[in-house]
């Protein structure tokens, strides 16, 4: 009988909860999927035929039981999980990255992967430490969105900028140099963001044009996700269709 445990950093797997999540998984990182299972209140019908359809195609396996999801689910409606093989991610130079520098939270970095996603941006650089990106909560908070980024861990930001370093860098911060209304990126950009409590460190300052988001006074900050994704837009504003 299968002994299913909880996610853990040192797995060599993960999990897609649900079935969006998993068709997402099913169709564009097919070659990582490893094991479908299906509970057995998932109903039948169309969404479920599609769903062995492309398990069948993929040579994916179907596995039929409830147990996996009493340890990894906690939801009533999750009646699909996905089980894929961890990956490594490669970033392309000639291509505009998100930094994210430090994030520690899981929800958050799920959260901009997928309005990365949406504003063409899927290339993402992550700094150490940092929330593990395989965490289902990741794979979860991103609809999916994962599975269409390429992402690579670096240990420090000297070591990302040694590699990828000659393009245009805007780390964000509260006491920039430029408001968001100036950035213009004419090539490969990279926009860098920090940890959602304490920001990017004050030597950020000296790394390329560093860039603050106008707001009111009746707030500290804006949090992590909103940040990026209103940079997202300036940056790639005309660009995405």
């Amino acid at each position: 009988m299968a002994a299913y445990r909880r996610y853990r950093k040192d797995s060599e797997v993960s999990y897609s909860l649900g079935i969006t999540l998993t068709f997402e998984l099913l169709q564009h990182r097919p070659e990582q999927a490893a094991r479908v299972f299906i509970h057995s209140a998932m109903k039948e019908g169309d969404t479920l035929e599609r769903l062995l359809c492309l398990c069948r195609e993929q040579s994916v396996e179907v596995v039929y039981t409830d147990k996996i999801f009493h340890v990894m689910s906690k939801k009533e409606n999750c009646f699909v999980i996905g089980e894929f093989s961890k990956y490594e991610g490669q970033l392309e130079k000639s291509a505009s990255h998100i930094v994210l520098v430090n994030p520690s939270n899981a929800g958050n970095m799920g959260t901009v992967m997928r309005s990365a996603l949406g504003f063409g941006l899927n290339q993402m650089a992550v700094i150490r430490p940092a929330v593990d990106a395989f965490d289902p909560k990741v794979v979860r908070a991103s609809m999916g969105a994962i599975f269409s980024t390429d992402f690579a861990y670096f240990d420090s930001f000297d070591a990302y900028r040694e590699e990828y370093g000659e393009r245009e860098l805007y780390p964000f911060m509260l006491d920039a140099s430029m408001r968001l209304q100036e950035l213009m990126p004419t090539g490969a950009f990279s926009l860098i963001f920090g940890n959602e409590a304490t920001g990017l460190p004050a030597e950020f300052s000296r790394v390329g044009r560093s860039v603050v988001i106008p707001h009111s006074h009746r707030i500290d900050s804006l949090n992590l996700p909103i940040a990026a994704s209103i940079a997202m837009y300036e940056a790639t504003k005309g660009k995405v269709s």
